[in-house]
């Protein structure tokens, strides 16, 4: 356990605390000749960074977030890539941590690797922290999960604390878009990360009363905290309503802003309640819900990856 002493935070008293998403990301390259960080960083305050994976480096373009307390920090979630030439996760993150140790002294920090979800573009840089000292690999298994939150008998409808050092998270069980799904909501911040469950994108639903059931939940705990923003971890919408970028797309110059809003969760809510009985792809302003889509909208949906694969500048030295 890190010893903290003096030097502990109020992560309490003045929470929810304001930060900033005041940020233009990075969003691709037009031309193979251009370059972009592998990584951005931004501080949405001193304890909450919000990190973007570069679409050079995959498409998926994921967002991973590191929040700090005063005996561990969380990494949630950790990328589309296993090489760390490419993504070099582990370096930004040790980097990061040793600052934010600078500033905030303290022995036998804990850092520990959880995820929103167990898909391959959540989990892959998993690898990069396997030998790292002082660190926990949360498994990516459903059964895992729930064992390493504590959720026993009351997955999915319950919540538990994970306590990140008087930094308390909130976690809800929340299945539907995969059978690992969790939800996290920071106390500090008052964010709710909401992984690939609710997003400014394609919403893929692979067990749709599991997700409808989801997203009430999400609304009642939503409408009965101080939530601040609602952040997933991509953004596939352009700045135009009910407007996609292509499944495969590595230069996004019109998207909209990472982070929603409680009002925007309620949309997700409803538009799920509307098509409950019609599988298919149904397109709102804010996001598509695809409802266990048929074999004809996964290969439209594929043809257009494969094209925009295709056209993709690669990745330069």
């Amino acid at each position: 356990m890190a010893t903290t002493g003096d030097t502990d935070i109020d992560f309490e008293t003045a929470a929810p605390v304001a930060g900033s998403f005041d940020v233009d990301w990075i969003h691709g390259v037009r031309t193979r000749w251009q370059r972009e960080p592998r990584i951005q960083v931004h501080r949405y305050d001193e304890h909450t960074l919000v990190l973007r994976q570069s679409k050079a480096v995959n498409y998926e373009a994921p967002f991973v977030f590191l929040l700090f307390g005063n005996e561990r920090a969380l990494l949630l979630d950790s990328g589309a890539t296993a090489d760390p030439e490419l993504f070099p996760l582990r370096a930004t993150v040790d980097g990061l941590i040793d600052e934010w140790l600078a500033a905030h002294p303290r022995e036998g920090y804990e850092l520990v690797v959880a995820h929103t979800h167990a898909h391959g573009d959540h989990v892959a840089g998993d690898s990069q922290f396997a030998d790292r000292p002082a660190t926990r690999v949360v498994p990516k298994e459903a059964d895992a999960v729930r064992d390493f939150f504590g959720f026993a008998e009351s997955w999915p409808t319950g919540q538990v604390g994970f306590d990140l050092g008087g930094r308390v998270l909130d976690v809800l069980g929340t299945p539907g878009h995969h059978e690992s799904s969790v939800t996290f909501h920071d106390r500090w911040t008052g964010i709710l990360f909401t992984g690939d469950t609710v997003l400014p994108g394609r919403l893929y639903v692979a067990d749709f009363p599991a997700f409808l059931a989801t997203v009430r939940r999400m609304v009642e705990f939503a409408q009965a905290r101080r939530i601040s923003h609602v952040v997933g971890c991509h953004v596939e919408m352009k700045r135009r309503p009910g407007r996609d970028y292509p499944l495969g797309a590595t230069f996004q110059p019109d998207e909209r802003a990472l982070a929603m809003t409680v009002g925007q969760l309620v949309a997700v809510r409803d538009a799920a309640v509307s098509v409950a009985d019609r599988p298919g792809v149904h397109r709102f302003d804010d996001f598509v819900i695809y409802h266990e889509p048929g074999k004809r909208e996964t290969r439209r949906l594929l043809a257009r990856a494969r094209l925009r694969k295709a056209l993709a500048a690669p990745l330069r030295g």
